[in-house]
């Protein structure tokens, strides 16, 4: 049911940097006349949600928000990039059960708590 996210920013080319870093992945900026954004790519209408970093004074950066679960073939790969990149990490790898793999948590370069998901 989760159509799109917003993931608040202060430093847009320090979370853009940080991003690309953890998923290797290229995110495209836009600026709406002040309204910041760094897209995500778009996920050619495949399983999953796409959404932004956005920079706004009324977006304030928390670990006590939303919690946005980024699928993963396995979560290690992109916690092993995330203190290299500028972020750290909250919850290692932990497995939820056989049925549901695995997660984990990173707080990245902004001071957001974020989540990874993968099958094992």
């Amino acid at each position: 049911m989760v159509g799109w996210f917003e993931i608040p920013v202060n430093d847009m080319e320090r979370a853009k940097a940080f991003y690309e870093a953890v998923f290797k992945i290229k995110i495209n900026l836009v600026d709406f006349g002040g309204l910041k954004m760094g897209w995500f790519p778009n996920n050619d209408g495949t399983y999953g949600a796409t959404g932004t970093l956005i920079q706004q004074e009324s977006y304030i950066p928390s670990q006590e928000g939303t919690l946005v679960y980024f699928m993963s073939d396995d979560v290690n790969n992109e916690l092993g990039r995330v203190e290299a990149a500028g972020g750290n990490i909250f919850q290692p790898k932990t497995k939820i059960s056989e049925e549901h793999g695995c997660m984990g948590v990173f707080i990245d370069s902004e001071g957001n708590r974020v989540a990874l998901h993968s099958k094992n």
